[in-house]
């Protein structure tokens, strides 16, 4: 086996990694359900809290969220469009792979500002209500794919989720200080 020493920082995931699930899944394909979805997302979540803290659990899922996203963004979506054909391609990608129903309900092509919704969430649709959001990894996600469009670093947070008795997931995200 070829192992590759990366940096400290350096990312060991590729696109590659996630390998060729037709081939390898040829009887049971390529969808699973959601609630294996989430025993995964909320198993690691609760591991991560253990050992190191809700912050960094937190800080965690967001940066792996940044990851997938960018990197969904490089290998699922057309960047060389205009702005609103970048919009309805990723309402589509979003949808066609079950992670969600997106809306896009606010965008500043200067400022950056965006103010979107997430209905059906992957992450928490159907949750109890517990007053906090927990859509983390979303945050990151969103965050890579607006960094691989626009050229800029964003923060992306969630305002509203399903956990604090919303019907869908609202997240304000804004282009970071000095990160033009």
């Amino acid at each position: 086996m070829y192992y590759k020493i990366r940096e400290e920082n350096e990312n060991h995931f590729a696109w590659g990694s996630i390998g060729n699930i037709s081939e390898g899944r040829k009887n049971l394909g390529e969808t699973m359900p959601v609630l294996i979805y989430r025993l995964l997302l909320f198993t690691m979540k609760d591991e991560l809290y253990k050992q190191f803290g809700n912050e960094k659990a937190i800080e965690i899922f967001r940066n792996a969220g940044e990851l997938a996203g960018s990197e969904f963004a490089r290998h699922m979506l057309n960047l060389e469009v205009p702005f609103d054909d970048f919009v309805n391609q990723l309402q589509c990608s979003l949808a066609e792979n079950k992670i969600g129903i997106l809306r896009l309900e606010e965008f500043d092509l200067e400022s950056g500002k965006a103010i979107l919704t997430v209905g059906e969430d992957l992450d928490c649709s159907g949750l109890p209500v517990t007053g906090e959001t927990v859509c983390n990894y979303d945050e990151g996600f969103l965050a890579g794919i607006l960094k691989e469009y626009t050229y800029r670093e964003y923060v992306v947070t969630e305002v509203d989720c399903w956990a604090t008795g919303s019907r869908v997931c609202r997240f304000c995200a804004l282009v970071k200080e000095g990160k033009k």
